[in-house]
Formats: C-alpha cells, sequence, structure tokens
C-alpha cells in the first residue's frame, strides 16, 4: 500500500505553452511526453463506487499495472488516499492478488470478478518535471488528453503536484510558486469522477444551494470549524466548475461560498482570533473584486488572486493553521463539544434575527441583507444535531424573507418577516425548552 498525497488543477488550454515554460525554469529534471491509457471498472450495481473504491489498469510503453483506489480525505483539490498498485503482464484484471485489507469485509467477494466490466477510459499524454522541495521530493504531471464513456467526452488538461517522498507541506509550498501566474483552477473533480459523469449519462450539472452540516455526533468545535470550511470549500470548487462550462447563476454560488467561508471564520471568532486568518480575508476580498469586475469568467475563475486564495484556504485547513494562535483558553475551548457551542450560538443568531427584523424596515431591508446572509449561514452550519425537517422548516422563513428581499415582493417580505419572528426554536438551551 502506499498513501498517495496530491495536489490537482485544472489548466487553460490557453495557458499550457506558458506553463510548460515555466517549470522549465523551476527545474531541470524533465521527462518527455509518455501516453497513458488507462481503464476503469465497475460492477452493474456500482459496488466500487458505494464503498468508495476505484479500480484501473493503466497501461504505458508495454507495461501493466492494476490499481486500486480506497477511500481517503479530499480537500479543496488536495488527495489523501491509500492506493494499491500492482504490476500485471497482461491489461487483465487479477483481483485476488490484491491483499486482503483492500476489501471491506477482509476478503475479495467472491462474485466481484465476473461481475466488474470496463466503465469508461482516459487516454492522456503525460509530461513530468521533478522538483525537490524543502526536505521533499515532489512529481509535477502535465496531462493532456481525454476521458471517455461510450458517446461521451471531455478534454483533460490538467497539472498534477504528487508527492514521492517527504512532507505534504511542501507540496502546498511548491503550489504556491505556481499559482502566481494565471491559468491554473484548483480543482477537486478527479478523472474519475469525470469518467463516472458520463458513464452515467452526462447530465448537466445542477446548482446545489448550501443545505445544513452534518457532523458526527461527538465532534469537537475544532471539527466543526474544519466541517464547516470544508463546505465552504466545496461549494467555492463545484459551482465554480458549473461557472467555467457556462452554467447559469452558477458566479452567484460561487460568490455566496466565498461569502460562507467568512462566515464560518466570523462564527467561530470568539475562539480563533481574526490574525488567524487576517491573510486568508485579504485574499478573499481581493478574488471577490476580481470576480465583479468587468471581466470573463475564465479570466476570473482562472486568476492568480482566485488560485492564491483557494490554495491558501487549503493550506489553512489541512495544516490547521488556527492552532499556532490560540492560547491554553481557547485551545480548551475548541476541544469542547460543538454540539453544546451550537446550541449557543443557534440562539444568539435567532436573538440577533428578531431583534433586526422586529418591525417593518420600509425601504431599508436591502440594508440588513448581509446581516440576514451571515446568520442564515451560520444556522446552516449549527443546525445539523437536530432533525432535518424542523431545522429546515425554520430556516424557509429566513431564507424566504432573504430572497423577497432580494427581488423586493414587498408583501412576501413582510409575509416571512412576520413568520420568521414568530417561530419556536427547534434547538435546545434557547430559553423556551
Amino acid at each position: 500500500m502506499a498513501q498517495e498525497i496530491e495536489l490537482k488543477f485544472i489548466v487553460e488550454k490557453d495557458s499550457v505553452d506558458a506553463l510548460r515554460q515555466h517549470l522549465h525554469q523551476l527545474t531541470g529534471e524533465h521527462h518527455e511526453p509518455v501516453q497513458l491509457l488507462n481503464i476503469y471498472y465497475e460492477t452493474p450495481d456500482n459496488w466500487l463506487r458505494r464503498h468508495d473504491m476505484g479500480l484501473r489498469i493503466r497501461g504505458a510503453s508495454g507495461r501493466y499495472e492494476m490499481t486500486m483506489k480506497i477511500a481517503g480525505r479530499v480537500v479543496g483539490g488536495l488527495h489523501q488516499r491509500p492506493e494499491y498498485n500492482i504490476d500485471i503482464s497482461t491489461p487483465e484484471l487479477e483481483l485476488d492478488r490484491f491483499p486482503a485489507e483492500v476489501w471491506p469485509e477482509g476478503e475479495l467477494p467472491s462474485t466481484l470478478a465476473q461481475q466488474v466490466q470496463p466503465l469508461f477510459s482516459t487516454d492522456f499524454w503525460r509530461e513530468k518535471w521533478l522538483v525537490n522541495e524543502g526536505k521533499s521530493r515532489i512529481e509535477i504531471a502535465l496531462d493532456l488528453g481525454e476521458v471517455k464513456a461510450g458517446e461521451f467526452q471531455e478534454p483533460i488538461c490538467e497539472l498534477e503536484l504528487e508527492l514521492l517522498e517527504g512532507d505534504a507541506d511542501d507540496v502546498l509550498k511548491l503550489a504556491r510558486k505556481l499559482v502566481n501566474q494565471s491559468g491554473l483552477r484548483q480543482g477537486s473533480l478527479s478523472k474519475a469522477a469525470r469518467g463516472y459523469h458520463l458513464a452515467a449519462g452526462n447530465a448537466p450539472r445542477a446548482l446545489k444551494p448550501t443545505t445544513i452540516l452534518r457532523v458526527a455526533p461527538k465532534a469537537s468545535v475544532e471539527q466543526g470549524l474544519e466541517a464547516s470550511l470544508e463546505l465552504a470549500l466545496s461549494q467555492w470548487q463545484y459551482h465554480e466548475e458549473l461557472w467555467s462550462r457556462g452554467v447559469k447563476g452558477a458566479k452567484i454560488h460561487v460568490l455566496a461560498a466565498i461569502g460562507l467561508v467568512r462566515h464560518t471564520l466570523a462564527l467561530f471568532g470568539g475562539i480563533v482570533p481574526r490574525k488567524a486568518s487576517a491573510h486568508l480575508r485579504d485574499l478573499l476580498t481581493q478574488t471577490e473584486a476580481v470576480m465583479l469586475s468587468d471581466v470573463s469568467a475564465q479570466t476570473a475563475i482562472y486568476s492568480p488572486q482566485t488560485a492564491t486564495a483557494k490554495l491558501t484556504l487549503t493550506e489553512f485547513l489541512v495544516s490547521r493553521g488556527w492552532r499556532t494562535f490560540l492560547d491554553a483558553k481557547a485551545q480548551a475551548k475548541i476541544a469542547e463539544s460543538f454540539k453544546r457551542f451550537a446550541d449557543t450560538h443557534l440562539s444568539r443568531h435567532a436573538a440577533e434575527l428578531k431583534t433586526t427584523f422586529a418591525y417593518p424596515l420600509g425601504d431599508q431591508y436591502g440594508d440588513q441583507l448581509p446581516r440576514l446572509a451571515r446568520n442564515i449561514d451560520s444556522i446552516l452550519l449549527l443546525a445539523g444535531a437536530y432533525d432535518d425537517a424542523k431545522a429546515q422548516a425554520w430556516l424557509d422563513n429566513w431564507q424566504g424573507l432573504k430572497h423577497a428581499i432580494e427581488t423586493r415582493q414587498h408583501i412576501e417580505i413582510e409575509h416571512f418577516r412576520n413568520e420568521a419572528i414568530s417561530q419556536d426554536p427547534f434547538w435546545l438551551h434557547s430559553g423556551k425548552r
């Protein structure tokens, strides 16, 4: 077993030549492009996918390798997951050669070998550079080609930084040297994820409003912070992908996701001091300015400002960059129950909303939209310990009020305001239970 640690970027096709020249200047250890053909396998009932496993055979220069990737962690395009690689003499599966630990029940399912079949393929040319960064050895791979599934296909134009030996932090340090130029977009969708989507019929990717965050029942405050930031980053990257494909309304969701990052930092601001995230918040401001300026979607998405902001957020998460700013008191607080933290803050946010909208505001409703958005986001992050239906019903009125204000539906504004301020809480320790 190997622990795969790699960071993925989507490359704007018009920036490939400039990127290649930049990489040549970065290191003299260069390998000419080699064609890689990969066939991915799955069962008719998606058994591998349901167990968060990916099976492929890769062929290059007459040599073949069988690989199984199993569940790991993906944060903002930084993939950390176990993988098992076995050399094979022909492009035929030999599942019994994988160790028992690969399989969920500790042994190869008896009928799996008969059920798996090719699902999609990737065919691309890989050009590599080897770099020494810090105490680490890192491979940079530029992949150009396509992923195919039946009648569907889409291009591959990616850059991957893979840790060969050393520390994952050095991968992020190297990435910072690359994102200073335009043309890179940190992407979390792997080639396999795109292949599965094509194989399933290539349905249009739909916008996904932020939903109530679910965390483990006994999560700590720090785990709640991590989950909140991961949700925001996931929303950002997902809708940025849609924006790059021209999906209407995706830009608004990207900006909302950046707002969710800010609101998360504010929500936990009583424990994590502002100086811990000062640099990140400055980068978010720069990114928002680019996105709101009169530039094309591609220019905004592939700008150095956007790439740097996402990379900094990824590094903040992976390295838990807030920890060095915590004193003993804050360290104790961040280790406490997220559920208790959520109960306390749900009451505070509800009180703020009810005070703000206690009376009709006439033509001043628009001034309160930022406050309303911040509180709605905070409640989405805090409400996961409770029944989804009850929590969402409570949120629906505040979200309805927000939409009515944005669309200037005056009758609807007063309807939702009255409904929202009169509803009972769904959480504990609210003063009413």
